[in-house]
């Protein structure tokens, strides 16, 4: 028998070259899109994050810097009548016998100077007050028998407080050694004496503060020398001057700077009323091309750009230009950030209740 056999090949199965490489094409392209699309949200996830972080960090600032200077100047009671000499505002000579303590202003601006390459021209505020649970009401003083004062009300001293002397525009600062009696007449034993007199009046301050809020060269809120908010760049403020001491409206804003405001009279000093101030918060993420552009006017209304504030909006009677905001000399990309201005009006309270006495 003879047997016909048919040969039968096996069929092939599976992808061509040409389809493979287009399956790597069509892949490399997914892959790509959703690379950039990974980036896009990444980018805009920095954003929004940095944009909140500033908003938070300028809000932070700004609040701890107003919460102090709410306190600037306590407990300097004012007391007696105007135009004698008879306030703790009005001391034009002080002797500081009191350790580590140079100054009783309730607050002083320093005008930023810029360091190219380094930061930018960022202002500098030391605010100066006391935590006296008696308000720092004044006590006469009756007898002095070396270093031990005697007093019609000791007002709660304790020992360690911060002590002024005051005899009319002639004020000492001292620390309360020791404090006997609890009914007057009380005494009050100081480390000196300096410008004690009968007649005079002693004042126990408590501890005395001095805080002195800056900005870092590496973008940082500083209190004393340590670092307290991140992200903020600059700092400006200015002080809102009355016509003259005894009053509180305010007739122009200006800078810690000049002949005048550089280094003001204790006059002058008298006539400031309020502080306003404009904390700049940065955005962490640098943007690829120039997102922010230069204030447009520091006199106009409704300035653009990254301005302090309006310096129409608090209506001086005296035209006051807002304080420049020049953020290159710290950095050449600047303008590839964005930033978030806070700004504030902030009353000295001190200086305001005191007007009836200066």
């Amino acid at each position: 028998m003879k047997y016909n056999y048919k040969r039968t090949l096996p069929r092939q199965a599976g992808f061509t070259l040409i389809e493979i490489m287009i399956g790597l094409v069509i892949g490399l392209l997914v892959a790509l899109v959703i690379t950039q699309v990974l980036s896009m949200f990444e980018g805009q996830k920095r954003a929004t994050t940095g944009t909140a972080d500033a908003q938070t960090n300028g809000s932070i600032a700004l609040y701890n810097i107003g919460r102090e200077l709410k306190l600037a100047g306590y407990p300097l009671m004012p007391s007696g009548a105007a135009g004698v000499a008879d306030s703790p505002l009005e001391c034009t000579t002080v002797t500081y016998g009191a350790t580590g303590i140079t100054s009783i202003s309730p607050i002083s601006i320093t005008n930023g100077v810029a360091v190219a390459g380094v930061s930018p021209a960022s202002d500098t505020i030391t605010i100066t007050y006391g935590n006296s649970q008696s308000g720092g009401v004044a006590s006469t003083i009756g007898a002095i028998v070396g270093t031990a004062v005697t007093v019609g009300s000791n007002f709660g001293c304790v020992v360690g407080d911060v002590v002024l002397v005051q005899n009319g525009a002639t004020c000492a600062l001292t620390t309360a050694t020791a404090v006997t009696g609890t009914t007057a007449p009380m005494s009050v034993t100081l480390n000196n004496t300096t410008s004690a007199v009968v007649g005079g009046n002693l004042s126990c301050l408590g501890v005395w503060n001095t805080v002195v809020y800056a900005v870092s060269a590496n973008g940082n809120l500083t209190r004393n020398g340590q670092d307290v908010v991140a992200g903020v760049v600059n700092l400006q403020a200015q002080y809102g001057i009355s016509a003259a001491a005894s009053s509180n409206v305010i007739t122009q804003w200006v800078d810690p700077s000049g002949a005048t405001w550089a280094a003001p009279t204790v006059a002058n000093r008298n006539r400031i009323k309020a502080v306003r101030i404009a904390v700049i918060a940065r955005n962490t993420k640098i943007e690829p091309n120039a997102v922010t552009t230069a204030c447009s006017s520091i006199t106009a209304a409704n300035p653009t750009g990254l301005c302090a504030w309006d310096a129409t909006t608090a209506n001086p009677s005296v035209a006051s230009p807002a304080p420049t905001v020049d953020l290159s000399p710290g950095n050449a990309t600047w303008d590839r950030y964005h930033y978030r201005v806070f700004e504030t009006i902030i009353p000295l309270r001190n200086m305001v209740w005191s007007k009836d006495t200066l």
